[in-house]
């Protein structure tokens, strides 16, 4: 079930928040997926992009900064990077100016 309760993500699903030039070129500020237990952060970057074929889309995801929950990936390798059930995940590109 893809369901958001009180602005909480239900435990079933994933939140994906896209930020400024993410947003832009998903064409959306957020998506919820659905997942029937962990995922990995490429996972979630693959539903990503099936769910926004423009070709905007990949560029401005992969240059993105990306939190889950309220931590920094980093480098980290997304296919080390576990997203679990109820988790958010937040598409924040570069940033100009100051």
């Amino acid at each position: 079930m893809s369901a958001q309760r009180g602005g909480e993500v239900a435990a079933e699903t994933i939140l994906v928040r896209y930020w400024a030039g993410a947003r832009a070129a998903a064409g959306v500020d957020q998506d919820v997926f659905e997942v029937a237990g962990p995922v990995t952060l490429a996972e979630v970057v693959r539903r990503v992009l099936a769910a926004h074929p423009a070709p905007a889309v990949e560029p401005t995801i992969r240059a993105c900064s990306v939190l889950v929950g309220d931590r920094p990936v980093s480098s980290r390798n997304a296919a080390d990077v576990e997203v679990g059930p109820g988790s958010t995940v937040e598409f924040l590109p570069p940033f100009a100016g100051g």
